[in-house]
């Protein structure tokens, strides 16, 4: 998966840049336990435990900082390495906590107490200068995880695990010190963008293999997709626009979706970090696979148009253009095939956005690489 994402950041330019970091990161589960253990049952500064708050450091000292000028101080030894990220695993979700909590994991907490638990603890961490990397803790994933490497959920060991979980995908969302109730939406949303990533990255290698040559195809493919996202991108204009997808395979496999926003300010395309990357991969595994789907560019509503015979003073229409995937093939769509994706759309539960103008959509970048693209790749 790294491979998959380093492709996307090459070539974006780092929606969310670099590669992951090769440090060991300590790893935690916020359990609602206070001093005496590490959080999520870990001895504090043992194996995978984090750094007690208070401990090693003097609050507010980052690695190398002038808080940190000699051991005797509280700090580390100039010259040390830099601690060790610290993974955290967080119940965001009301109903995810009350399926976990038979586990014994948030020591007979509420969910309110828990997420002000939560915060004291993330706030003790950044302030100590610990970089922290928050992900979503699920009650079913978290199952289904503890299941497939013979976990026992009750135990300490299983939290720690899933925390730093490697098969995630996509760089670690790093906590700044935010208020918890401005952040939780946001870590939500990411999660969502990573899960959605982790699945396309998977379908997409099973498509292109693991050989050398797969991996040349993969690249080929990344390079194909990301210069589709770039295309639409300049097509859609100025203002910010909706991209969404769906694709499943040529035998109704899986379907992939995804959605990104595309902002472009002064002929300037503003980074869609992880849904940027979502997009990319998803709309790879869909040509990788010789896929079937469609996509479709919902323009700025405050930038739409006027459709013939309309008065002046008419309220603009925001256009929605569209193209089919097929085959694992982009192509236009015709106006009346938008209105129909459209209604399919609204067929499947999503709302069909009042009063849109259906548009063709607009020539993009041809496959050339990896077997002309079409069909499986595999």
């Amino acid at each position: 998966m790294a491979a998959v994402r380093e492709s996307v950041c090459e070539v974006l330019g780092g929606a969310a840049a670099g590669r992951p970091s090769l440090r060991r990161r300590q790893v935690l589960v916020l359990s609602g336990r206070r001093s005496g253990g590490g959080a999520g049952g870990a001895s504090a500064g043992g194996p995978g435990g984090a750094v007690p708050p208070g401990g090693g450091r003097p609050p507010g000292a980052r690695a190398g900082g002038r808080g940190a000028r000699a051991a005797g101080r509280g700090g580390r030894v100039r010259g040390a390495p830099p601690p060790q990220p610290v993974a955290v695993a967080l119940a965001v979700d009301a109903g995810d906590f009350a399926g976990l909590a038979r586990y014994g994991l948030f020591g007979g907490l509420g969910h309110a107490a828990y997420l002000r638990q939560a915060e004291e603890q993330l706030t003790a961490l950044h302030r100590q200068g610990l970089e922290v990397h928050l992900r979503v803790l699920e009650a079913g994933d978290f199952e289904d995880y503890c299941e497939a490497l013979g976990l026992d959920p009750r135990m300490p060991a299983a939290r720690v695990a899933y925390a730093g979980d490697p098969e995630l995908a996509g760089e670690p969302f790093v906590y700044a010190g935010e208020r918890l109730a401005e952040l939780l939406p946001v870590l939500l949303d990411d999660h969502r963008a990573r899960v959605r990533m982790s699945v396309a990255c998977a379908v997409l290698l099973d498509a292109v293999g693991g050989d050398p040559s797969g991996q040349l195809r993969m690249a080929a493919v990344m390079r194909y997709v990301t210069s589709v996202y770039l295309a639409l991108a300049e097509g859609a204009g100025e203002g910010c626009h909706l991209l969404t997808l769906r694709c499943h395979g040529p035998e109704d496999g899986e379907e992939l979706t995804s959605a990104v926003d595309v902002c472009v300010e002064e002929g300037r395309l503003y980074p869609a970090g992880r849904d940027a990357e979502a997009f990319c991969v998803t709309l790879a595994a869909g040509v990788a696979l010789g896929g079937e789907g469609a996509l479709l560019l919902h323009g700025d509503p405050s930038a739409g148009v006027r459709v013939d015979g309309e008065e002046a003073g008419a309220r603009l229409r925001p256009p929605v253009r569209g193209w089919a995937l097929t085959g694992g093939r982009l192509r236009t769509m015709t106006a009346h095939e938008v209105f129909d994706e459209l209604a399919d759309d609204a067929a499947r539960g999503l709302p069909f956005p009042p009063g849109v103008d259906p548009l063709p959509g607009f020539p993009l970048p041809v496959f050339r690489g990896a077997g002309e693209g079409g069909g499986s790749l595999g």
